[in-house]
């Protein structure tokens, strides 16, 4: 009899979601606007503190390509972007018609690499060409040395996006992620620490800018009896619907973020006599990590066990894992743009493998887990 499957992230419910859903329907809000809405970007808001302001979209990507749009950014300008991660980073780019310029990341935090941000820079206005933004990921969970990339995009006059969809809840210096810069990213997808299906939510600075998005999201209709627009818009707002998901999911976001983070320590424990395997982890106090996925790094110089024998080892046992990022610079699609760093995305690709980390894993599962590495390791 073939086993249940553990999935990498799978979505987990709280149970309070029902009630808001329950609502939209009563009262006829199936529409993208509506109670759950402004509810859901009003929790965010208070989440995330710091005076920032919160518009719910359709999705992380739709988030960045606003953020994008709002930062000026056209065809023909450069935008600075971390090389390792998804590539909803970076199409967006495209999207304008603009050119990715790809960011090596650094060993200890996985994400962009700020001397190399600063060397791309320099280079870039040596050739009579200044960036337009820059793009850092909190990739996995774990926090950019977010303080220094605002340094260098404030030194430099560059609008600074993060791309914080993976790192709801994860905190630099005690600052939640996403509002260091003048743009954050949050993603709601059915993979992430809490969902709402599908969605994302754009995080602005002030009132007229989310405004502006939320203008945009819309279809860009101007203000008139008739339909009327003197801009693109998109329809890229978010449905009631799925806000009143998103509206249960963060009275559990807390909890989630509890349960991930004992995954970690999980896989830190399983490890932490095996030195050829790095558990991916916070650098120290500053940093507080969601820990979305806990990662490995499987140092095959040193151990006889690959993390290809590892998924398959997994997999036999129909358990998800998966490698890690593969670096954008790397991709087909973007082959032919510029790169800046040296080769520890590459590295990171080539070692590294993301483990089952879902807040509902369960006792039995992560006994299915240990049970799969154990026998493998010796």
């Amino acid at each position: 009899m073939k086993k249940s499957k553990i999935w990498l992230s799978s979505p987990h419910m709280g149970g309070e979601e029902l009630k808001y859903i329950r609502e939209a329907f009563d009262t006829n809000w199936i529409a993208p606007l509506g109670p759950n809405v402004s509810g859901f970007e009003k929790d965010l808001e208070e989440y995330n503190g710091h005076g920032c302001r919160v518009a719910c979209l359709s999705s992380g990507t739709a988030a960045i390509h606003l953020a994008l749009i709002l930062s000026g950014v056209k065809r023909g300008d450069e935008v600075l972007c971390q090389s390792f991660t998804f590539s909803a980073t970076a199409n967006p780019i495209i999207y304008q018609g603009a050119k990715p310029i790809f960011i090596d990341s650094e060993s200890d935090t996985w994400n962009m690499c700020p001397n190399h941000l600063e060397i791309a820079i320099k280079d870039k206005i040596a050739k009579g060409i200044k960036p337009k933004a820059i793009i850092v990921v909190h990739l996995y969970g774990m926090p950019a040395k977010i303080d220094k990339i605002q340094e260098i995009s404030r030194k430099y006059n560059i609008t600074l996006i993060e791309d914080a969809a993976e790192a709801l809840g994860s905190t630099y210096k005690g600052r939640r992620c996403g509002t260091f810069g003048d743009f954050g990213v949050l993603s709601f997808n059915g993979n992430k620490i809490i969902t709402t299906s599908g969605g994302g939510a754009l995080v602005c600075q002030d009132e007229i800018v989310k405004k502006k998005a939320i203008f945009l999201s819309t279809q860009a209709r101007d203000k008139a009896p008739h339909y009327q627009h003197s801009e693109i818009g998109f329809n890229y707002r978010m449905s009631n619907i799925l806000a009143g998901i998103g509206r249960g999911q963060m009275e559990v976001l807390d909890k989630h973020i509890q349960l991930r983070r004992d995954n970690n320590k999980f896989y830190q424990d399983i490890f932490s006599n095996i030195e050829a395997i790095n558990v991916f982890r916070e650098l120290n106090d500053n940093y507080f990590s969601n820990h979305w996925l806990t990662c490995i790094e499987v140092k095959e110089s040193i151990g006889k066990v690959s993390k290809e024998d590892i998924r398959l080892s997994l997999l036999e046992e129909n358990i998800e894992s998966r490698p890690l990022w593969k670096p954008m610079h790397l991709q087909p699609v973007f082959q032919k743009f510029d790169f800046y760093g040296e080769k520890v995305s590459e590295d990171l690709f080539k070692k590294g493998l993301c483990l089952p980390s879902g807040s509902n894993l369960t006792d039995e599962d992560r006994k299915r887990i240990q049970d799969v590495i154990t026998k493998l390791i010796k």
